[in-house]
């Protein structure tokens, strides 16, 4: 038997910490996945994928961040109290404090961070907060935020946040300053379930049609992979320093094939960006902004 939906209890909810070792071959399998190697004679995105003869060449992805000490789908646990196939993940945010090695040992530290009361039949949107930790010293590398719509948990009341839930980004009323597109290859989702997050909704076609969709989609945390390439191949000349986080709005699933077109807008030390399913015309991102240094 479920265990009451208690927003008290979430937000006291303790998370053991996670040691995630990984190694560079899943640095470079990450970035296969978020369309990395598309042009295989290209040495920007080459620095992604290979490690050099010297084995100390490799670049991690700054959205890496989104699978390191991962702690799982942890709302399907009973003592939750969650309504799990109610859950819609809204947005995804991360701040690097540091760059992220291609390989090596981290630690992450989970916590439920804020809930808000959307009302009655309306849900409720949950707030978590990972900080990623290099395991030798200590060292902040990350931290990851994620925004979920809880929508069969609503009417609980006050007392679950102590602020507003967080704002959307703008978009610039004006034409974007740069476009550019990236072809998902249509196996996208099956390789990037390898870098941790196994849901079957990516990859059995049965589970797929039972949630609605015609077709295993594309992982939300993969489609955010997939806009921060394009920031760094149009922005950024595959410079990862210059990128310091990253914050989206998922507005509809993605699917394997897709060509995802990013348009961005720069001024300053922000990009403003939104991500639309060229073929299908479905804005899959949108209200989104890479923050640089």
């Amino acid at each position: 038997m479920n265990t009451p939906f208690d927003p008290h209890a979430l937000l006291s909810r303790r998370f053991a910490p996670i040691e995630h070792a990984y190694a560079i071959r899943d640095t470079q399998l990450y970035a296969l996945g978020v369309g990395l190697g598309a042009d295989p004679l290209d040495p920007q995105q080459l620095d992604y994928l290979y490690e050099g003869v010297d084995g100390r060449s490799l670049r991690a992805m700054p959205t890496l961040a989104n699978v390191l000490a991962y702690p799982g789908f942890w709302a399907r646990e009973a003592d939750t109290g969650i309504d799990w196939r109610k859950i819609v993940h809204a947005e995804q945010e991360i701040v690097l404090h540091a760059s992220l090695p291609p390989g090596g040992c981290v630690v992450g530290q989970n916590r439920v961070s804020a809930l808000w009361d959307k009302g009655p039949g309306k849900g409720a949107l949950m707030q978590q907060q990972r900080e990623v930790r290099d395991a030798a010293d200590g060292a902040l590398l990350a931290t990851v935020t994620q925004l979920s719509l809880l929508r069969g948990n609503g009417g609980f009341g006050p007392g679950g946040g102590n602020s507003a839930p967080p704002v959307p980004h703008a978009l610039p009323d004006r034409a974007p300053d740069v476009v550019h597109d990236i072809r998902s290859l249509p196996q996208a989702a099956l390789i990037y379930r390898l870098s941790g997050d196994l849901n079957p909704l990516h990859a059995d076609p049965a589970i797929a049609r039972a949630a609605g969709f015609e077709r295993p989609i594309l992982h939300g945390m993969a489609t955010m992979g997939f806009a921060a390439h394009a920031v760094l191949a149009a922005v950024l000349g595959y410079d990862a320093t210059r990128f310091a986080g990253m914050r989206v709005r998922f507005t509809a699933p993605a699917l394997p094939g897709d060509t995802l077109r990013t348009e961005m807008w720069v001024d300053g030390k922000v990009v403003s960006l939104r991500t639309t399913a060229l073929e299908r015309g479905v804005m899959v991102l949108g209200n989104s902004r890479v923050d640089l240094h």
